[in-house]
């Protein structure tokens, strides 16, 4: 059962309550988002959340009191935060996880009428792995099915923007050394780790590097290309070697790769990692640079 003790209520910054809580986008428990809806006769531009925990924890009250959400609904954009399943959970893996959040994006589309969404002017934004689930969506083909029987999951999965902090540059972790700098010392733990994350049950007996198929999906990285949606990066970490899996994986070395990926690929990109020297002259923040591309 979803735990529920201690969640806050749906209410945001400025005090004001959703306009609809905890909707329900699929049959899994934690298949639920809260929206709160801009003041417009018009369709309005929407931005979802998607909060981090390393895809085996957190949950959607992670931004209510985020003071962007204020200037986002006082510019006339709705917003939406969103529960996924954990990777833990069948069928397991961080794209159980991602597609969950695919399908949140599909149903929101196909309610558009109902909550008032503008559907060519959706974003993505979060933390962690809400960052790497969003630019997931941003770096990937439309991954409609056009032939499904659901009609949700026939829907776009394009977004116009997406916005990540403290992002992952791949869920294809077998390339992190590389991606790093860091040399390749892989524990039957560690090993165990990426065969879950992968979506298996266990590593014995498997050559993680010949899984080709999923590290091809999970790499966002390698999906980035001259037409994913533009994004935005911020990671307030430090550099230097990482000296925990915190470190690891928040790593400000992962947003310099994307940032060099966006400028080979020709892709739209503002990068903020200030500890190794990485800025935007621009000087824009994330509602700004949605506002600007919604």
């Amino acid at each position: 059962m979803i735990e529920t003790q201690n969640v806050p209520e749906p209410i945001n910054a400025a005090g004001v309550r959703a306009t609809y809580a905890n909707e329900k986008y699929g049959s899994h428990e934690r298949n639920s988002f809260d929206i709160w809806l801009a003041d417009s006769e018009e369709p309005t531009p929407l931005v979802i959340y998607i909060h981090g925990g390393g895809f085996i924890g957190g949950d959607k009250s992670r931004y209510y009191d985020s003071e962007d959400w204020v200037r986002f609904l006082e510019a006339g954009v709705s917003i939406a935060a969103i529960n996924y399943r954990f990777m833990n959970q069948a069928p397991y893996g961080i794209l159980a996880s991602m597609n969950d959040s695919k399908r949140c994006l599909q149903y929101i589309r196909y309610n558009a009428k109902k909550y008032n969404v503008d559907t060519n002017r959706i974003a993505c934004t979060g933390g962690s792995a809400g960052a790497g689930t969003s630019l997931w969506l941003a770096f990937s083909d439309d991954m409609a099915d056009l032939n499904s029987s659901d009609p949700v999951l026939r829907e776009s999965t394009t977004i116009s923007c997406a916005g990540a902090f403290a992002t992952q540059s791949t869920y294809d972790i077998l390339r992190w050394p590389e991606l790093l700098n860091l040399p390749l010392n892989q524990t039957p733990e560690e090993k165990q780790v990426i065969a879950r994350a992968f979506g298996l049950k266990s590593a014995d007996g498997i050559d993680l590097f010949q899984q080709s198929e999923i590290r091809k999906e999970l790499d966002f990285l390698g999906k980035m290309s001259s037409t994913a949606a533009p994004f935005f990066v911020y990671n307030r970490r430090e550099g230097g070697i990482p000296t925990n899996e915190d470190e690891l994986q928040h790593h400000p070395v992962h947003a310099k790769r994307l940032k060099e990926q966006a400028e080979k690929v020709g892709a739209e990109a503002i990068v903020y990692a200030p500890a190794i020297g990485i800025v935007d002259e621009s000087g824009l923040d994330l509602v700004d640079f949605f506002l600007e591309k919604l």
